[in-house]
């Protein structure tokens, strides 16, 4: 079921037995905060498009891809943004994206009343673009959900405990990043993407043969290199604080010290909007305090032991602070 590739688990579901799988999820979950799942069932052919669009395009030029700016995207929050148009710990990312989410129609109650980040994506004019972003979301949103049925089972939870409290109609956000070069004489302190840890409950990301991610561990940062027909998966602050810190959302960050750009395409898969967090009361004292120990305080100080509150407020609070400026204008 497992082996392992620089350390990281890597986690074969092509049995889609979450029972089989859980155990394996949940010592990684646990140690590491990131694995790799193979095994999947998303059509390489359909994986494969996608990237190509991906670089496609980043390719064009400026002024086409500022067609579809953020600026445009109002309350929804999806569109363009250039280089250094985002900000990780109030420090811009030397990286270039483009934000996607659950397609929405105007007709939608949510976009109705104008609640933040719900409404229609913002689709560059490339043949197939829009069929195939939206074919790919829900494929791996569809992973994911087996994925915390399988994290479920591994906690000693009812199989659908996520998906009846918090995923039953889960916010999906789903960005494409490219990663520039390095430049020439960069030191180590040219980051792509700084060190950070990522809000909801899980992240899936394919991401392209360049390499350049690297994951926090035992007070070191250790590579999560390319592995074919892989996606590479990790623990969010918010299932970390279900958990009781059992599970550990671990830093990250990204270091393209290639000569190519690089393409990352992550998918946040996180509680519904108006959920409401209630930490995981059945999980046995010995187990959450085990993580504790074992990671000892956060990174950024966050208390573990409480979590109240609905999801929606938690995430605005968090993703207003990447952009300051679309914070001002929109929310």
């Amino acid at each position: 079921m497992t082996n392992s590739t620089e350390s990281l688990p890597v986690i074969d579901i092509a049995s889609r037995d979450v029972a089989h799988v859980g155990e394996a999820l949940d010592r990684a979950c646990c140690e590491f905060g990131f694995f790799y799942i193979t095994g999947h069932g998303i059509d390489r052919a359909l994986s494969a498009r996608m990237m190509t669009l991906a670089r496609e395009f980043f390719a064009q030029p400026q002024e086409h891809k500022m067609a579809i700016a953020m600026a445009h995207g109002g309350r929804a929050w999806r569109g363009y943004f250039p280089v250094d148009g985002e900000l990780t710990s109030g420090r811009p990312d030397r990286k270039e994206g483009v934000y996607f989410g659950t397609e929405l129609g105007p007709d939608d109650a949510r976009v109705r009343s104008g609640l933040p980040l719900h409404g229609m994506n913002l689709f560059p004019a490339l043949p197939g673009f829009r069929d195939t972003l939206l074919a790919y979301i829900d494929e791996v949103t569809a992973v994911g959900q087996l994925l915390l049925s399988g994290i479920a089972v591994g906690l000693g939870l009812p199989q659908d405990y996520f998906f009846e409290r918090y995923t039953r109609d889960p916010t999906v956000l789903f960005r494409i990043f490219n990663y520039p070069p390095a430049t020439a004489g960069a030191d180590e302190n040219e980051l792509g993407v700084g060190e950070h840890t990522d809000y909801g409950l899980l992240t899936l990301l394919q991401q392209d043969e360049v390499g350049g991610l690297q994951i926090w561990h035992h007070d070191r940062w250790i590579p999560a290199p390319p592995v074919p027909d892989s996606f590479v998966c990790n623990v969010g602050d918010m299932l970390e604080r279900l958990t009781a810190g059992r599970y550990v959302s671990a830093l990250h960050r990204v270091r393209n010290v290639s000569t190519q750009d690089r393409i990352s395409m992550p998918l946040f898969l996180d509680p519904s909007f108006d959920s409401v967090l209630e930490p995981i009361k059945i999980l046995a004292p010995d187990l959450t305090a085990a993580g504790r120990r074992r990671h000892g305080r956060r990174w950024d100080g966050a208390d573990l032991a409480t979590v109240s509150g609905n999801y929606g407020d938690y995430l605005l609070n968090k993703v207003s602070k990447v952009f300051p400026e679309l914070r001002e204008k929109v929310l």
